[in-house]
Formats: structure tokens, C-alpha cells, sequence
């Protein structure tokens, strides 16, 4: 839990309380100035929510990162099996789009230098 979090629930709470306090009174000083804290408690609170949800996001797109490069070895070589069952089955057309694929390299490099 970030101290953000911590800090703005605490300025809420408190400035809740100074506002009730000015209102109970009748000091229009004290509850502006507790309506105040208690914005101010609130808004640190959601940047604080903001931080954790961020944090917490990083932590997953790190873990997923990890799982795929621990398993890209075994991804690659199904997607192998994969391709040679694909061009033993359709000879013909794996030859086809390979031939496709070189013609339109061809044509793309063609003109370079």
C-alpha cells in the first residue's frame, strides 16, 4: 500500500472531522479549511490508488515477460511441428506461398543499392 494511500485517508479523515467541527461551532474558517484538507486527503488518496494500480500492472507485465521468455523455446518448437505438419500435408501450397513470399522480396529489394 503506497503512504500516499495512507497520508490522504489521514488528511481526509481529519479535515472531515475540522469540518464538522467548524460547522458544530459555527466558524465558517474551521469547516472551509476542514473541506479543504478533506479535497486535499482525498485527491492524495487517488494518486496514491493511482501509484498501487500502476505498480501492481508493472508487476504483472514483468511476470508475463518472464513466462514467455522461459517458454520461448518450447513455443518456437511447436510452432515448428506446427509448420512442417502444415507444409507435409500441402506441399503444394507451402510452395506456393513461398513463392510468394520470395517474389514479393524480390520486389521490395529490387530496387535498393
Amino acid at each position: 500500500m503506497d503512504k500516499n494511500r495512507i497520508e490522504g485517508a489521514a488528511k481526509n479523515w481529519g479535515g472531515k472531522l475540522q469540518g464538522s467541527f467548524g460547522d458544530a461551532v459555527g466558524s465558517d474558517r474551521n469547516a472551509a479549511e476542514g473541506r479543504l484538507r478533506q479535497a486535499e486527503g482525498t485527491a492524495q488518496n487517488l494518486y496514491g490508488e493511482g501509484r498501487d494500480a500502476l505498480r501492481e500492472a508493472t508487476h504483472e507485465a514483468s511476470k508475463y515477460a518472464a513466462s514467455l521468455y522461459e517458454n520461448a523455446g518450447s513455443y518456437a518448437q511447436e510452432g515448428q511441428k506446427v509448420m512442417r505438419r502444415k507444409v507435409h500435408d500441402n506441399p503444394l501450397s507451402a510452395l506456393l506461398v513461398a513463392g510468394l513470399v520470395g517474389l514479393f522480396l524480390g520486389l521490395t529489394l529490387r530496387d535498393r543499392h
